[in-house]
């Protein structure tokens, strides 16, 4: 039993008639009743009365014509479901990100939203080393890194630039010169993240090579546990910029140059290379480029190169 034969059947049953029904459906007359003889010999019930002219329905048919109705309206619910979808009047985008990258998410979500307010948006927390993992294993469509990921199963394509800095109180003794060589740190106390990442050990690096201590005496579960233990006078932080331009421009924090520790940090959005991806994922590419179109620097949109570079974490 298929959808057309039960549309053939519907016909009839509302026509009364095997000629009419015919003519509505643009098929001969004996191609329908061959529909109704097999839908019948499948079901193994007489539906409609042969011995009436007016096409009277069986008790069978009764039956079957409320089913046949309810499944022909199925199939024209889910063709309008997924005119919706195309149109974006409907759908989901699912994303993962840390609480870093996160932070990227915020302003081009909000574009999206402007345009696509019938998406549902879910933003799933994840440390950045098992982002790619979770885009391969489908648990969601896009997920913002800030390192280009080895598998080569993974497209990425680079949306943000942004750079380490270096923030202290307002308060604090280098505030006001707004710059200190990295052999000036060695004597500041520094509050770290607690998750170990290929960034903290670039700067455990750029410390050693320098022959310089980094006193990390103090280590915190989140970027905005470390902001808020450093506006007290707590020490120095290194953070990325993104996440502390509120408190920059807000003057609560200040950011100071450090020559030595110059780092530029690359947010990639990664999807799967063979995906297909959702209406939605690919109006989100969409809004993310023409986003960085309009407002330029940081924002970019640059496919992956043929470079394998790596940044932190």
């Amino acid at each position: 039993m298929d959808l057309f034969q039960l549309e053939t059947f519907l016909a009839v049953a509302e026509e009364r008639s095997f000629s009419r029904a015919a003519a509505r459906l643009h098929r001969t007359q004996p191609a329908v009743s061959q529909v109704i003889a097999k839908l019948e010999s499948e079901l193994g019930e007489t539906l409609l009365e042969r011995s009436s002219r007016d096409g009277t329905l069986t008790d069978a048919g009764e039956v079957l014509r409320e089913y046949a109705q309810k499944m022909l309206n199925l199939r024209a619910d889910a063709g309008a479901a997924l005119v919706d979808l195309r149109s974006l009047h409907t759908g989901k985008l699912n994303l993962a990100a840390n609480e870093y990258t996160c932070l990227y998410l915020l302003p081009v979500l909000d574009a999206f939203r402007r345009e696509m307010p019938g998406v549902k948006i879910a933003v799933q927390r994840s440390l950045a080393s098992r982002i790619a993992d979770e885009v391969l294993s489908h648990s969601v469509e896009i997920g913002v890194v800030s390192f280009r990921p080895d598998d080569p199963q993974v497209r990425s394509i680079v949306v943000y630039r942004d750079e380490l800095v270096c923030i202290v109180s307002p308060d604090h003794a280098l505030a006001k010169a707004g710059k200190a060589s990295i052999t000036r740190l060695g004597k500041e106390t520094f509050i770290a993240h607690n998750v170990p990442s290929p960034l903290r050990q670039k700067v455990i690096s750029a410390f050693k090579r320098h022959k310089t201590p980094l006193n990390m005496d103090v280590e915190l579960p989140s970027l905005d546990a470390i902001k808020r233990f450093v506006q007290r006078g707590n020490g120095v932080a290194l953070v990325p910029r993104l996440t502390a331009e509120g408190e920059l421009e807000a003057g609560t924090l200040v950011a100071v140059a450090v020559p030595e520790l110059q780092v530029e940090r690359k947010l990639r959005l990664v999807y799967r290379r063979q995906a297909a991806l959702s209406h939605a994922a690919r109006a989100f590419l969409r809004v993310v480029e023409e986003h960085a179109a309009k407002h330029g620097d940081p924002f970019c949109f640059l496919a992956e190169g043929k470079g394998r570079d790596r940044e932190g974490a």
